[in-house]
């Protein structure tokens, strides 16, 4: 019961429910528990963009300051983001397949924002070349000030790796400096989350107060759709990557890999997996020098299931807001849940890297709370598919290695 009452997550779904009975209850009179609904998402805005920015340095230096990891390095982080951006594709293509945030209007929902109506930083009209051209800031500043997510990680990737290139000594002491920085980041997130309950409640209670119960069932449309893409995922791509770039079975694989799986189905942590993974690895005959660096690797930097998850939001928040995405979103969409899944630490809990995705299209993030009821379900799903790539990983690299 201790641990009940201490669990963030349950006061969340608490809130979460109390926010919907008193909107059914007060109808139209709900809205005026609006404003604690807009702290919170103030709050969560308030430290997206120093999140995004350090987390990209910091990454970004650290990767390429790995030089020394010879082929392994450049095989496992190559076959991570290949994965990752064949992950996004499958999002997207099941996301306009089955639209799971289509069937209510924006105008009947009456969320209709600046950030909606305008479609976002980037011009509808803009082509490939424009679209290039956006991504790179004139003045880094004012792109941290209007917090243009895209224009961030183009910074933060070219300054990482501008500290990597910097003489070790030097640049272990910036990168801990970073760490640190982050660090204190996490600090204020997990403050910030104290009054998740509350602002859940204000959101909940505006938003079935505002239109009614049914936008809460198109969270279950996109729990289904986030389920087929996973498994697409597992099922398809990564047993092809296994059966034509490695040494194994695929059979075997997964064999082996059914421990590790339900671990972190249960646990919902990449991080929590990581020795039963290895584990695995060696029974799969990867020798412990490419799994030593792979494995830990991959549950820091190769999150396809967080990917599949931070594409499909923004798809559902742009059709529940009736919102006309072009190529250049999808660009910013691809680039940013790319490189916003490799940001993301394999722990379990609420991310606001999801946060970043939809400000990179221009789709509002007033409803992301409508999520976190079922966010550790979620959670637990893309697990399962951030550690089954890790493995995989491991055992493509483990053959050219060899090679």
């Amino acid at each position: 019961m201790k641990a009940i009452i201490k669990n963030l997550g349950f006061w969340i779904l608490v809130a979460m429910v109390a926010g919907v009975v008193v909107g059914i209850a007060m109808g139209q009179g709900a809205s005026v528990f609006a404003p604690l609904g807009t702290l919170f998402i103030q709050l969560i805005k308030m430290l997206v963009v120093p999140l995004v920015a350090i987390s990209i340095i910091s990454g970004a230096a650290t990767l390429g300051g790995s030089r020394s990891a010879g082929r392994i390095g450049v095989v496992s982080i190559g076959y991570i983001m290949v994965t990752t951006v064949i992950s996004i594709v499958i999002a997207i293509a099941f996301g306009l397949l089955f639209k799971p945030g289509a069937g209510l209007s924006a105008e009947s929902v009456g969320l209709i924002t600046a950030a909606a109506q305008s479609g976002g930083e980037i011009s509808e009209q803009a082509g490939f070349w424009q679209t290039v051209i956006g991504m790179i800031p004139a003045n880094p500043i004012a792109a941290l000030a209007e917090g243009n997510i895209l224009q961030i990680i183009v910074f933060g990737l070219f300054l990482g790796f501008g500290i990597a290139a910097i003489e070790q000594s030097k640049r272990e002491k910036v990168v801990a400096g970073l760490n640190y920085l982050l660090e204190a980041l996490i600090w204020c997130i997990g403050k910030v989350m104290y009054v998740a309950p509350i602002g859940v409640f204000g959101l909940m209670a505006e938003a079935t107060g505002t239109f009614g119960f049914d936008v809460l069932l198109k969270v279950a449309n996109l729990l289904w759709v986030d389920l087929l893409a996973v498994m697409v995922m597992g099922f398809v791509v990564y047993p092809l990557t296994i059966t034509f770039l490695s040494r194994i079975r695929f059979i075997n694989f997964f064999r082996e890999m059914l421990r590790p799986q339900i671990i972190a189905f249960s646990t919902a942590s990449s991080m929590a997996t990581l020795p039963v993974t290895m584990s695995a690895c060696d029974n799969l005959k990867i020798s412990k020098q490419v799994s030593g660096f792979v494995v830990p690797l991959g549950a820091t930097i190769n999150m396809t299931g967080n990917a599949i998850y931070y594409t499909l939001v923004a798809l559902f928040f742009a059709q529940f807001y009736g919102i006309e995405l072009t190529m250049a979103h999808y660009v910013a969409i691809t680039v940013t849940a790319s490189l916003g899944s490799i940001g993301q630490a394999g722990v379990p809990g609420p991310t606001l890297m999801v946060v970043a995705v939809l400000a990179s299209a221009g789709i509002p993030i007033d409803g992301l709370p409508l999520l976190y009821a079922l966010d550790r379900v979620f959670d637990m799903i893309r697990t399962v598919l951030n550690i089954t790539g890790d493995a995989a990983c491991a055992a493509v690299t483990d053959r050219f290695a060899k090679e």
